[in-house]
C-alpha cells in the first residue's frame, strides 16, 4: 500500500474528528512527511525516520487531539518540527497555530514547511515560551513531549492573559505518572485525563487537561 494510501485509510480511522477537507488534508500530510524525511537527512529532526512511522508516531498522534481541544487561538510550545501544531493547522485552517520552538535550526524548517504547505495560519517564533507575548487571548496552550506537567504550566502561565475566556493547557504524553500529575498545584488543577486512540498505534496515549481556577 503506497503512503498516500495509507494516509486515506487511517484519516478515516480518525475518532471524533471533524475536518473540512479530507482530501486537502491527505495531499497535506504526504507533502509535509516528505518534507521531514527531507530536512531529517541534514537536521535531525526526529529520531522517527521512515515515513511510514512518521505517519503514525507524529502525523495521526497530533491529530487525534482534534476533538479535545478548544480554538480558536492554539499555542504549540516546544513545536520541534512541529508538532502537533502543523497537522492541527493543516486540518483546521479557520484556526491560528503559534508555533513556539528555539532552536533556530527547526524553526527554520518550520518557516519552509509555512512556504511549501501554503499554511497561511500558523506564526512563528524561534524564542523559549518565558519570553514570548500574546498579542491577543489564547484558547489552548499545547505541548507533545515538552517538559514535564509543572515546568510546562510553570513556564507558560503567563500566557492566560483572561482576554478570551479560559485558557486550557493540554499535555500530550504516553503515560503520565501519579507523581506527575501531583506537580500541579492551586491556583491550576487537573481537569481530566483522557486516554485516546492513535490509529495505526498500540501504544497508550494520554491528554492531561489544565486549568486555572478563577480569581
Amino acid at each position: 500500500m503506497s503512503l498516500l494510501q495509507l494516509i486515506e485509510q487511517n484519516l478515516l480511522q480518525l475518532e471524533g474528528t471533524t475536518v473540512q477537507d479530507k482530501d486537502a488534508l491527505q495531499q497535506l500530510i504526504y507533502a509535509y512527511i516528505l518534507l521531514i524525511e527531507k530536512w531529517n537527512k541534514v537536521h535531525n529532526l526526529t529520531a522517527i525516520r521512515k515515513p511510514e512511522d512518521m505517519l503514525y508516531q507524529h502525523m495521526m498522534d497530533s491529530l487525534a487531539v482534534l476533538p479535545y481541544i478548544q480554538g480558536p487561538n492554539i499555542v504549540d510550545v516546544g513545536t520541534g518540527a512541529g508538532l502537533p501544531g502543523i497537522p492541527i493547522a493543516m486540518a483546521r485552517p479557520d484556526w491560528q497555530i503559534t508555533l513556539i520552538e528555539s532552536n533556530k535550526k527547526k524553526t527554520s524548517f518550520l518557516q519552509q514547511a509555512k512556504i511549501e504547505l501554503s499554511l497561511s495560519n500558523i506564526a512563528i517564533f524561534s524564542k523559549r515560551i518565558e519570553d514570548w507575548r500574546p498579542e491577543k487571548g489564547v484558547n489552548t496552550i499545547i505541548s507533545r513531549a515538552f517538559s514535564s506537567l509543572g515546568e510546562f504550566v510553570h513556564l507558560s502561565r503567563h500566557l492566560n492573559t483572561g482576554d478570551n475566556g479560559d485558557c486550557t493547557w493540554v499535555a500530550m504524553k504516553s503515560n503520565c505518572t501519579d507523581l506527575e500529575l501531583a506537580q500541579i498545584t492551586k491556583p491550576y488543577y487537573i481537569e481530566n485525563v483522557i486516554t485516546i486512540n492513535v490509529p495505526g498505534l498500540a501504544a497508550k496515549r494520554q491528554l492531561v487537561v489544565i486549568k486555572q481556577e478563577a480569581c
